[in-house]
């Protein structure tokens, strides 16, 4: 009896040295090579990114060193994103029982690496994603979550991809930031005259556009525009939204992105478009036909909710990427949005945008997104993030003429789902658009308004069939397209025929 009670003796007092231990944890020692001690140049990890995209046409940061990943994060801000879970489609608060308490181990984790408080580690808890945004500043901490079980991904959260390129090699590898406000007299070759005195773009007959109006407007379908948001000039997207043959819909503005360069700033600065590219991804989709003598949208009585989610078209650096996040969960939590249509991305994925559209899948909705629109120097890329996701429809855009070439600065590859005719084969003119000021027209092309084209059929035909489901509209849209069955190398399912879509 002694024996056993000396030896329960021992192993209480094991437990209990045990227990001291880890309430007095020590960070495990890492041992980092004296040549990767200090961080790359930014210019060096954008190096280690382009060999990636030069090599496969993709990047990650899941595929990187630690120390490339943490040398991005320090030359982004210190700032880190974290997507945790127990699997890679744990994603949702809602439906992930012990995130809180994964929160909660990581953070432990990462204070205790870092030597910080929680006040100081912590930027913000997305409430509907399992992801955080925090400050690190150590190697080794990046080095201790990627050992976690629990991690779905850890990514630089304000690095600047772009903006580090020189000036040159930014004016060779895009387009631009897709903004602009400029106004032009439209060719009367380039549009027809319809009732009341509105203009029916050229490119809407090349897709039966104006046929399938008989059938469907898009009445009672509300498409979600994630972009740079709406004009406070142009009244067709506001006050005379309700105008003409349009009657009996809303229209709704909201602003997601915060205009400045401190990652914790939480004021966002409202949804007025300040950069043209919203306002006329919004006239493509949705313009009203009334007698103003302006281009006119594809779902001309649908309704219209858009976001103000970043400042251009190229989602980089943290406010860009998390207002286009903050878009898409919140159009998802709207019961009322079928469709989303995003015209924006980023040469390589981003995951806490990828979260959000899985978020937004999740809740029924029909996501479409740019193939991408850059010159031949960044063409290699493919099929942009987020239309490279298997949840979002692809679509790109492509030359008038029998044979199928996309347009001059139109990505294109075996992810494209559809695509529209946006480029005249004599003029180069593209598709005539409401400008950014009231009485005023202008030409948008590239696949941005080629994925606004493709969300307004989609809500003819959803308007057309109220009561189905997002596969069966897809399965209808594909049906309509001139590859059907089968599937092109380049191009997906081609050119979408609106009227046999709705008939």
């Amino acid at each position: 009896m002694t024996n056993k009670l000396l030896t329960l003796s021992i192993v209480l007092l094991l437990i209990m040295v045990s227990c001291a231990k880890d309430d007095n944890f020590q960070p495990e020692s890492v041992v980092i090579s004296p040549i990767q001690k200090d961080p790359l140049t930014a210019r060096q990890v954008n190096e280690q990114i382009d060999a990636s995209l030069n090599a496969k046409g993709t990047f990650n940061w899941k595929d990187t060193t630690p120390h490339v990943l943490w040398s991005a994060i320090i030359n982004g801000q210190n700032v880190a994103t974290i997507g945790f879970g127990v699997s890679k489609n744990d994603f949702e608060r809602a439906k992930s029982s012990n995130n809180a308490k994964i929160q909660q181990d990581i953070m432990a984790l990462i204070m205790q690496y870092e030597g910080t408080s929680l006040e100081k580690t912590l930027i913000s808890s997305d409430p509907y994603l399992n992801l955080i945004d925090v400050v690190i500043t150590k190697q080794e901490t990046v080095i201790a979550l990627r050992k976690s079980n629990f991690i779905r991904y850890i990514e630089p959260g304000d690095y600047k991809y772009f903006a580090i390129k020189s000036s040159e090699e930014r004016s060779a590898s895009s387009s631009g930031s897709g903004c602009g406000y400029d106004s032009v007299t439209l060719s009367t070759a380039d549009y027809t005259t319809i009732t009341p005195n509105a203009k029916a773009p050229w490119t809407f007959y090349q897709h039966n556009i104006p046929a399938a109006w008989n059938y469907s407007t898009g009445r009672g379908v509300t498409i979600g525009v994630i972009d740079t948001g709406v004009s406070p000039n142009q009244t067709l997207l506001g006050s005379n939204f309700n105008d003409g043959a349009s009657t009996g819909r809303t229209i709704q503005k909201f602003g997601t992105y915060v205009d400045s360069i401190w990652p914790w700033s939480t004021g966002t600065d409202g949804p007025n478009d300040q950069c043209g590219h919203g306002t006329s991804m919004s006239s493509v989709a949705c313009a009203p036909r009334n007698d103003n003598g302006l281009p006119v949208g594809v779902a001309y009585n649908s309704n219209l909710i858009v976001y103000r989610a970043a400042s251009n078209v190229v989602l980089d650096g943290y406010h860009e990427q998390n207002g286009v996040k903050n878009a898409f969960t919140a159009l998802g939590n709207n019961a009322n949005v079928k469709i989303i249509s995003m015209s924006m991305g980023h040469v390589f994925s981003v995951g806490k945008i990828e979260d959000g559209v899985k978020y937004a899948y999740g809740k029924g909705k029909l996501i479409f997104c740019a193939g991408g629109t850059s010159t031949s120097f960044t063409t290699f890329v493919g099929v942009i993030f987020p239309a490279s996701m298997a949840e979002a429809v692809a679509v790109t855009g492509i030359k008038e003429g029998t044979s199928f070439v996309k347009c001059d600065d139109c990505h294109s590859g075996s992810k494209i789902d559809f695509t529209i005719v946006m480029q005249r084969a004599a003029s180069g003119n593209t598709v005539p658009v409401d400008s950014y000021y009231d009485s005023q027209s202008d030409y948008v092309g590239g696949s941005s308004v080629a994925t606004a084209t493709t969300a307004g059929i989609a809500a003819l035909v959803w308007a057309k069939n109220p009561t189905w489901t997002r596969a069966q509209v897809l399965a209808k849209l594909r049906q309509a397209g001139n590859f059907y069955p089968n599937k092109n190398a380049d191009f997906g399912y081609g050119n979408i025929n609106a009227l046999t879509a709705v008939q």
